[in-house]
């Protein structure tokens, strides 16, 4: 970031230009979360993160919201940008007065006080300002970090015990290596990125990134007016047992929702009738008698897993290693593959892997190590494409960046989400993405899903659902097209 800037300054750009910008695209990004106006309390350090926090709140106060300033430091203190943007700021909510209904809304924290390079640990009195803020938190406020926490070192992500506890950081430019280290999940809660033209990024390699709109957008295009069905995928889902059928549900759900052209769901015979009269009418469910013979089934992509079993295990081995189609590999099936993995050397076509922690332990144990080490290191052993859930989900392959997905909230920790990510991935390998590029939509789309259920829709982190995920997929992918 400070090479990026530092390059930007001798082209010329000013640094009141890229405040402007980050600031817009902070509001921006408070909006997706709360569409209505509400309170927004500024807590300001006196540098530049303050500026752009001063600037992001007087974008809110425009359209309505009751802006409250809580200035760490004396005015005097201010950098003269920042005290500009200050005295800006004030004018407006001079001029500006809030909504009547922002009494009944939400309340956020916007936290301004320090910036990268301001590293722990935590001096009087940003230090008593971060406990008030993380006090308010505790009281339902919702906090938005400005570039990252106050109190978190944005290299190592380290944290001091008194570091802002976020819901959501928003960062500037681009994702800093501290916030998706694994000690910082909690501190930096959800990840937006305000994606600044200014800093190219072409300039300087990135061995990993964070997945965003603006880098996953070019795998969506406009589906042509002549579209039909063949051009986006038979996609054949092997899931479902006794007792366990509504993974199979979800999963053939997710496939159509995601773009599938036609979606066949294979499922054991003691199972149809339950199945076939509870599936989607899209959704053509067929009784298995032989899994081996699958094999021959004229199918596009594969998924599978969901809610199988493992009662067939050599037959499920066998299609892993055997078919040439891409395919998605989860929950039973990667549970079957943990037993024998070496045939994943063998594998006759691409495949994708969507192992939650514990399943992954199952297929790759050993020493212990970060997240983003053990999704490199399996594969390096490994042919596959992986995807490894969790609060910051990882998208791996072999000679490509480690990419962290943004996405998500607590109330995905339910059963049955899976079920829904491994149909959505299904569906994209359809309509002809890559594995990577598949994995990474999929993990963006439901997340965002989920975000939008409860920020614009009835649910809550409590009452979130897997099927409220496909409900708002349909919104979730508006947003990169």
């Amino acid at each position: 970031m400070r090479a990026a800037e530092n390059a930007a300054f001798v082209r010329g750009i000013t640094a009141a230009a890229l405040m402007e910008k980050a600031g817009a695209g902070i509001a921006r990004a408070i909006r997706e979360f709360f569409p209505r106006a509400g309170k927004c309390v500024v807590f300001a350090g006196k540098g530049h993160n303050a500026g752009d926090a001063f600037v992001a709140a007087r974008h809110l106060a425009l359209e309505g919201w009751e802006i409250e300033t809580r200035l760490i430091f004396s005015k005097e203190k201010l950098s003269a940008l920042t005290k500009k943007k200050l005295s800006e700021l004030e004018k407006v909510s001079a001029q500006k007065r809030p909504t009547p209904s922002v009494l009944n809304q939400s309340t956020i924290i916007l936290d301004g006080l320090l910036g990268l390079g301001a590293n722990p640990p935590l001096r009087e009195p940003i230090r008593s300002a971060c406990r008030e803020i993380n006090s308010l938190g505790q009281n339902r406020a919702c906090i938005f970090a400005v570039d990252l926490p106050s109190g978190l070192d944005g290299e190592t992500g380290e944290a001091d015990k008194d570091c802002v506890v976020a819901n959501c950081t928003v960062t500037i430019g681009n994702a800093k290596t501290g916030l998706v280290a694994d000690a910082a999940l909690d501190f930096v809660g959800r990840l937006e990125v305000v994606v600044l033209d200014e800093l190219r990024r072409d300039e300087f390699p990135f061995a990993q990134e964070v997945s965003i709109p603006q880098s996953l957008r070019a795998y969506l295009p406009h589906r042509k007016f002549s579209s039909y069905k063949n051009q986006f995928g038979r996609i054949g889902i092997i899931a479902g047992s006794r007792g366990f059928t509504g993974a199979a549900l979800m999963c053939s759900l997710g496939a159509l929702r995601a773009g599938a052209g036609l979606v066949e769901l294979f499922v054991p015979e003691n199972i149809y009738e339950i199945v076939a009269s509870a599936a989607a009418p899209e959704v053509m469910v067929k009784p298995v008698r032989s899994y081996a013979r699958l094999i021959e089934e004229p199918i596009d992509i594969w998924a599978v897993g969901p809610g199988l079993g493992q009662t067939h295990g050599a037959e499920i081995l066998r299609l892993i290693r055997e078919a040439k189609q891409p395919m998605v590999i989860d929950a039973d099936a990667l549970n079957i593959l943990a037993k024998k993995m070496t045939i994943l050397k063998k594998v006759k076509g691409l495949r994708l892997l969507t192992p939650h922690p514990g399943e992954m332990q199952r297929l790759f144990p050993g020493k212990k190590r970060s997240r983003a080490d053990w999704a490199k290191e399996f594969c390096q052993r490994y042919p596959v494409t992986l995807l490894l859930k969790g609060s910051r989900t990882l998208v791996a392959e072999a000679d490509q960046p480690l990419r962290f997905n943004t996405t998500g909230n607590p109330g995905m920790a339910t059963g049955g989400m899976g079920d829904v990510l491994t149909g959505v991935c299904a569906g994209l390998l359809g309509t002809r993405l890559t594995p990577n590029e598949a994995a990474r939509v999929g993990a963006w789309v439901c997340g965002r899903a989920a975000e939008i259920a409860i920020f614009s829709g009835p649910a809550s982190e409590e009452s979130l659902l897997p099927s409220d995920l496909l409900d708002y997929l349909g919104a979730a992918f508006q947003e990169l097209l």
